[in-house]
């Protein structure tokens, strides 16, 4: 007689946990990701942190990072052998190896992961950070349920190209997420004057946008001393009207470790 898996509710009350059990010797540490990127902090005037869009994905998960620094490179076949991965630091265990072929790296994550009743885990590249010639592949697991360790994969994208992943370098992003919550949303397109308020209100804003720029280019100006515009990044509109939930930063706990 089969066992059926248990799919008991969490309480309101009680506050979720992202476990992370170690099932191998394989050092990959877990922090929450950082607000902050390299290549946004390099762009002149550091604009990229005006985005507050940006900022706050940076922040939305926990990282596991790369344990030994090593150098792949795949010359265009579909065998496992044709990806050769070379290890430039530390001892074995090696948590990355070429296990599918088509250049895909494969992290065996040290963790068998458990989530709450009703969360699923979304294992992804970590946000806004590319890297060249490989890219992040995304994969959602039901661990409030499932006893199986599951994997991290990046799939090189230029044959003959060495990628090169360092310590401590972010290699998958994690983020729990409500199970069925996305089905449960209606998705519907409606012209914008059905809503009168809110189409005064977006007018008042693409007005307000619209003539921002136009000040920009006058010396001068208010918009040249101010430089850019703040409304999204205070949680304000242009009327004045407030967000009062609104969110400038995450602050997401680091994993208590305990045997």
């Amino acid at each position: 007689m089969k066992k059926e898996i248990s799919e008991a509710k969490i309480s309101e009350t009680e506050v979720p946990a992202l476990i992370a059990y170690r099932v191998s010797a394989i050092n990959m540490r877990l922090v929450p990701a950082p607000r902050a990127r390299d290549w946004m902090q390099s762009t002149r005037d550091h604009f990229a942190n005006r985005c507050l869009p940006l900022l706050v994905a940076n922040q939305a998960g926990w990282f596991a990072l790369n344990s030994h620094r090593f150098r792949a490179v795949w010359n265009g076949g579909e065998e496992p052998t044709d990806t050769r991965i070379e290890y430039l630091s530390g001892k074995p265990p090696y948590a990355a190896v070429t296990h599918f072929g088509y250049g895909i790296i494969t992290w065996n994550l040290p963790y068998l992961f458990r989530t709450p009743p009703g969360y699923n885990l979304l294992a992804r590249g970590p946000s806004n950070l590319p890297k060249d010639g490989v890219y992040a592949l995304e994969g959602v697991v039901e661990t409030d349920w499932s006893v199986a360790a599951f994997t991290m994969n990046w799939k090189l994208t230029r044959p003959h190209h060495p990628v090169t992943f360092e310590v401590d370098e972010p290699v998958c992003m994690l983020v729990p997420q409500r199970r069925n919550e996305l089905e449960a949303f209606e998705a519907k397109i409606r012209s914008i004057e059905g809503d009168p308020e809110l189409y005064q209100r977006y007018a008042q804003w693409h007005q307000s946008r619209t003539q921002f720029l136009t000040d920009l280019r006058i010396p001068g100006s208010d918009a040249v001393a101010e430089g850019w515009e703040k409304h999204y990044f205070q949680g304000t509109a242009p009327d004045g009207a407030r967000a009062p939930e609104h969110q400038t930063k995450l602050h997401l706990r680091d994993f208590e470790e305990r045997k």
